[in-house]
Formats: C-alpha cells, structure tokens, sequence
C-alpha cells in the first residue's frame, strides 16, 4: 500500500469500523459515508475510491454519528489498540 492514499473499505476495515471488508464496502456503496478532502465535504458511492492521511470522515455506527480524522492507513487489520492510532475522533462516541 503507498504512502499516498489507501481504499476506502480497507481503510474501515483496518480500523475496525466493519467486521469485513465487504460489510465496509457496502456501507460505502448505500451512500453512508462522507468524506471531506481538502475542505470539499462528498459522499462516497464506489468502495474503491481513495482517502488520504488528514482527511475528515462521517459516518453512523450503531445509531452514533462518528467524526473522525484520518491519521494514517496501517498494514493490518491488527488489534482494537493498534487500530485506534490510525484516527483521531473529531466528535466523542457516546
């Protein structure tokens, strides 16, 4: 994965926002999820497109609005901890 930019179902995947990549791709491809890059908010329709390090995500899970900003991509779908460095909540869960 370059340094540029990552997918953006692997992306919630390797953050642990989906269970699969499959699951992120369909919640990407029903329109749940905003993206804001370089100040142009947008929402996402192709699981394919491409999200960079400093940009802005919204996105419901579980009945919660989650803001976030991405922080970097990862390697891995590794461990919840591991996963919480890859962003930083712009708004609090609960």
């Amino acid at each position: 994965m370059s340094g540029a930019g990552c997918r953006i179902d692997v992306w919630l995947w390797r953050a642990r926002f989906a269970k699969t990549r499959s699951l992120a791709a369909t919640m990407v491809e029903r329109g749940a999820v905003r993206l804001t890059h370089n100040g142009v908010q947008t929402r996402l329709d192709k699981a394919s497109r491409t999200v960079h390090v400093g940009d802005a995500l919204v996105f419901a899970i579980g009945g919660r609005l989650v803001e976030l900003t991405i922080e970097a991509f990862g390697e891995r779908r590794g461990p919840a901890e591991e996963a919480r460095g890859l962003y930083s909540l712009r708004q609090p869960l609960g």
